[in-house]
């Protein structure tokens, strides 16, 4: 369950499919222009792992690989099979989470404090019961510190994994993108999230040795596999998300029922995010809006970019 993928807006055994409304944005969200505002440079700033990684275009494979990862724990998969509205609203829920991940990353620390504490306040209501891979009855609530833990570890490791394959380096490598992105974990609730790689895979690993593959998570991966994006985006998903999962591991693509794909899914992805660079620029408003801010703090005039954004 994503930051954002639940809202309290129950949900039955059948729902009817999104049929997409073909609208057409032509500027960013208007919240991308309130992280032009704050008092600091946030929780991270230029120069950052976080930086590097949340604001470069492997994250859209990467919200694909975090949802498939997501879907393993029979708790989170409750909890989005009984409260989510993402087969009704997808483009809702997934401009929910984009705005989060953008706001913990480029906004100032009130921002980013304010975004997390939205998301518990909307997880208050998120809670039921599951039946765990031994067959026993368990409470589950979306603000219990350990489902939290592994909604956070399966984003961290889903980000890292699609910008190894994808994107470019990481300033101080890897675990710094980790311990970094460890303090918006401590914001949403997670006590002592992991603050290398090796700890990260670590406690996936433990959890995957839980994991329940049942008929929830076949349900979510066939919607994940085809939820019928719109236009352009629709045209890309299917080379994207053939790219999430062979950047899986093979234990991983197993227990979702996957296979790699039979063409060369890796390369594909590739040349589809350089088609996006060269359309959308290397920079998102998101981070043109979070260095106008930074340049309005030192008192700088702003640059061209932010001006644009």
């Amino acid at each position: 369950m994503g930051p954002s993928d639940s809202d309290g807006g129950g949900g039955g055994e059948r729902r009817s499919r999104w049929r997409p409304v073909r609208t057409r944005r032509t500027e960013p969200p208007a919240w991308t222009r309130a992280l032009r505002e704050g008092d600091d440079a946030g929780l991270f700033g230029p120069g950052s792992a976080v930086w590097a990684v949340n604001g470069a275009l492997p994250t859209l494979v990467a919200g694909i690989r975090a949802l498939l990862l997501q879907t393993l724990h029979p708790g989170a998969m409750a909890g989005v099979h009984d409260h989510s509205r993402y087969r009704e609203d997808p483009l809702g829920r997934l401009d929910g989470t984009v705005r989060w991940v953008a706001t913990t990353t480029f906004g100032d620390r009130r921002a980013a404090a304010g975004a997390c504490t939205m998301v518990t306040r909307l997880h208050d209501r998120v809670t039921g019961t599951y039946v765990d891979v031994r067959g026993e009855a368990r409470p589950y609530a979306a603000n219990d510190p350990e489902l939290l833990r592994w909604v956070h570890d399966a984003f961290t490791e889903a980000f890292i994994g699609a910008h190894e394959h994808w994107g470019g380096p990481i300033p101080g490598g890897p675990d710094a993108y980790v311990r970094e992105w460890a303090e918006v974990g401590r914001l949403m609730g997670v006590p002592d999230p992991p603050v290398t790689v090796a700890q990260l895979r670590g406690e996936l690993d433990r959890f995957l040795a839980d994991a329940k593959p049942d008929e929830r998570v076949v349900e979510a991966v066939r919607f994940i596999r085809r939820p019928g994006l719109p236009g352009l985006a629709g045209l890309a998903y299917p080379i994207l998300f053939g790219g999430a999962v062979a950047s899986l591991a093979p234990r991983e693509r197993e227990l979702l029922g996957l296979r790699r794909p039979w063409w060369p899914a890796i390369t594909l992805t590739r040349l589809v995010l350089a088609v996006g660079v060269a359309m959308l620029g290397r920079m998102s408003p998101s981070e043109r809006n979070a260095r106008a801010r930074l340049a309005g703090l030192a008192g700088a005039p702003e640059s061209e970019d932010a001006r644009r954004a």
